[in-house]
């Protein structure tokens, strides 16, 4: 075992250092990003036309590839987190500003009259009625969001050791030990199931209201969907 977590010294981190590098810059840009999705998304609902030029910009954005964001980043942020972190949340705004707008869209009309009629404002009738319902698809999205900024991260091994745990990738080639690898991928992956796990159980605090049978059903529509995309009439 003592080659999986014996860390070369000139990564100048610890393998709990790499990890806590590596959680930094792959939550903080979501949580930017969520930040930012909301009144993004909010905006999108009552103003239509904005929605298709957003989300076609965001799309944008997630199909240039990191190295590009990096090398374009350097001159200005250095080989730095920040250089990593910015592509990042660039890239969960694909994942968040839909989340944001159909779980505001799920809100009944009935619900947000009855909010109108007693006096309440948009700005406190979005974080006290709206958001609370849109808690499910948000957290949907974010789930997302999170499991895809964790693998990521890891590409920042190319500008100066900035990927946190991918940084034993780089030096598992450089040193000719693979079990630096294993170490690096194994880790990421229990990384983003443990957070995830963790993000399911927030939903559920944050839903108390939400019954059980609500929830199991949202599982196997999920699971259904699925199976619907890997049949061959799915896929095409």
């Amino acid at each position: 075992m003592n080659g999986f977590f014996d860390i070369p010294s000139d990564l100048q981190h610890s393998y709990g250092g790499l990890i806590a590098i590596h959680m930094q810059e792959a939550l903080v840009p979501v949580l930017v990003g969520l930040l930012l999705a909301l009144p993004i998304g909010l905006l999108c609902v009552h103003f239509d036309w904005i929605y298709p030029p957003v989300l076609w910009t965001s799309t944008v954005l997630y199909a240039i590839p990191s190295i590009a964001f990096f090398v374009v980043l350097i001159d200005y942020t250095g080989l730095t987190q920040l250089t990593v972190m910015i592509p990042l949340c660039l890239y969960s705004l694909v994942v968040l500003v839909p989340a944001v707008v159909d779980g505001i869209r799920s809100v009944p009309e009935e619900t947000n009259a009855a909010a109108s009629a007693m006096g309440i404002g948009l700005a406190r009738r979005y974080f006290q009625v709206q958001l609370p319902i849109a808690v499910p698809a948000i957290m949907a999205g974010l789930r997302v969001a999170v499991a895809s900024s964790i693998s990521l991260v890891s590409v920042g091994a190319l500008i100066g050791n900035q990927g946190g745990l991918g940084n034993l990738l780089t030096t598992a080639q450089l040193y000719g030990r693979p079990r630096l690898a294993v170490t690096s991928v194994v880790t990421t992956a229990a990384l983003a199931i443990v957070i995830d796990a963790l993000l399911v159980l927030l939903r559920r605090v944050l839903t108390p209201w939400e019954p059980p049978s609500a929830r199991a059903a949202r599982r196997s529509g999920t699971k259904t969907a699925e199976a619907v995309a890997r049949t061959p009439e799915g896929v095409s």
